[in-house]
């Protein structure tokens, strides 16, 4: 390989036929004697554009299809007019420095034409450079040169991820593994399933329970999981009512003060709570809209006014503080009102207990959370609660869902096939990387195939076929006809 030219921060290198690269490989651009190298990744390969190449096609086009008699060739010119024939060119992305063995964010030179050497680095060799995954490793899969890829298990620790890519190409795979790396390793994870694929995490393929089996705990809302007004408090009431039940302001006020008068009277219940909005001297528009939503609370039966009944939520994550576990809210079968009070509940009482320093931090994973959460809950998640302690994986296969402003600061984006133009525009708005690597790269990736991007990968994305999991996943599609289809073979293949 030859360096051929360079261009901002793009690299293209001439390669010969025999010489083995393909897209996501990196390569190191050496210079020997000055103690010195660039780090660049290959996004495209092209052959290379030589004058009189399309001349000799041509040419041998036309011959072939006329009966010239026997080819004479004493010099063996065809062979090497062959080779430069399909000698390609490598547009490559500089992803950093080199400097006396150590990785660095130097690269502000131009190596030599002459005198650099150019050759393949396999991804152990990288993740060595890079110290990728040496703390507390969470083994994700393979690399395409089959090195064992890990990220470490700090990256996602304070941080924003967005798991997104098409449907069937194995997100929720990838985050279920991700949450029993957390797990393992003595982290408090709260998940909020969309359709029910978590709830079976203790348990391994065969249906015997696993290593996490104590470790995981399944609420469903209504049966295994309900609340008091009193343990949920007025200040997570006024966000279920204003935000998951759009109460107007005027009502909302007049709620607070029946709150108030319930209170001092120790009659804080739904049936309580009803009596009064009844008797209570107010405008009758404002009593229909304060019955309303009292109705809304108890034919969810997510509320009970039997405190044995109830599940503290509080005590249930100081249960698995330390020693690790998973908290799985299993939302399938609930309507969209229902899905939208149980969630404002749990991020209102999170909130509470991580202000008041009751909980240390919590990693929320969100499957498809722009169906159950109100848009001002992006940027809580993604500004306020971080600081206090919420750290939020996005699961999507809706990239456009998510505003730009969240992928502006996301941390780590495990990208899975796109190759819808408009989705990967969105993903490309991302800080962490160009869009020309996500572009490049995403539209090609088979099922199963992540590209890394970001603080877990030390901002070198990686491209990983993700492992196989020992636990019944659930979430796979159901399918009429008994002929699976062949991404259905791929997502049983990986979990």
């Amino acid at each position: 390989m030859r360096l051929y030219r360079k261009e901002g921060d793009t690299l293209k290198v001439l390669c010969l036929p025999d010489e083995e690269v393909e897209k996501g490989d990196y390569l190191l651009v050496e210079e020997p004697e000055r103690g010195r190298a660039l780090l660049a990744q290959v996004i495209d390969v092209q052959f290379a554009n030589i004058p009189g190449v399309l001349e000799e096609l041509l040419r041998d086009s036309m011959v072939s299809c006329l009966d010239c008699g026997q080819d004479v060739d004493p010099l063996d010119l065809s062979s090497h007019l062959a080779y430069l024939e399909d000698a390609r060119l490598l547009i490559c992305k500089i992803r950093g420095g080199l400097l006396n063995g150590r990785l660095t964010d130097h690269m502000h030179w131009l190596p030599s034409r002459s005198r650099s050497r150019i050759r393949r680095l396999s991804t152990a060799e990288l993740l060595e450079l890079s110290g990728v995954g040496r703390e507390l490793p969470i083994a994700i899969g393979e690399a395409m040169d089959g090195s064992k890829v890990q990220i470490d298990a700090k990256a996602l620790d304070g941080s924003l991820t967005i798991i997104t890519g098409k449907k069937g190409t194995g997100k929720s795979h990838l985050a279920k593994l991700l949450v029993l790396g957390l797990v393992r390793y003595g982290a408090t994870v709260v998940i909020l399933d969309l359709n029910g694929e978590y709830t079976r995490l203790g348990y391994s393929c065969d249906g015997r329970p696993n290593e996490f089996y104590e470790r995981v705990l399944v609420l469903k809302p209504g049966e295994n999981f309900r609340t008091t007004l009193a343990k949920a408090g007025l200040s997570v009431m006024m966000n279920i009512m204003i935000h998951a039940l759009s109460l107007p302001g005027t009502s909302a006020r007049e709620f607070k003060r029946i709150w108030y008068h319930l209170s001092r009277h120790g009659s804080l219940t739904l049936e309580g709570l009803e009596n009064a909005i009844r008797s209570w001297k107010c405008n009758e528009n404002v009593r229909d809209a304060l019955f309303s939503r009292c109705y809304a609370l108890s034919s969810s039966g997510f509320f009970t006014d039997d405190p044995a009944d109830a599940l503290d939520l509080e005590d249930a994550l100081l249960a698995i503080e330390g020693q690790g576990g998973a908290i799985v809210i299993n939302l399938r079968d609930l309507s969209a009102v229902d899905r939208r009070v149980v969630v404002e509940y749990v991020l209102g009482k999170l909130t509470e207990l991580l202000s008041k320093w009751i909980l240390r931090a919590v990693f929320l994973f969100a499957e498809e959370a722009h169906l159950y959460l109100r848009e001002t809950y992006w940027e809580d998640v993604v500004t306020r609660m971080r600081h206090l302690g919420i750290f939020t994986t996005f699961i999507t296969n809706q990239p456009d869902t998510i505003r730009d402003n969240i992928y502006r600061q996301a941390d780590n984006i495990f990208l899975f096939n796109f190759t819808n133009q408009r989705d990967l525009e969105m993903v490309a708005r991302a800080s962490r990387v160009d869009a020309e690597t996500v572009k490049a790269i995403a539209r090609e990736l088979p099922p199963g195939h992540c590209l890394i991007i970001g603080s877990a990968a030390r901002d070198l994305p990686i491209v990983v076929r993700v492992r196989r999991l020992d636990v019944d996943a659930m979430g796979r599609t159901r399918y009429f006809f008994e002929e699976a289809p062949a991404t259905l073979k791929l997502e049983q293949e990986i979990g």
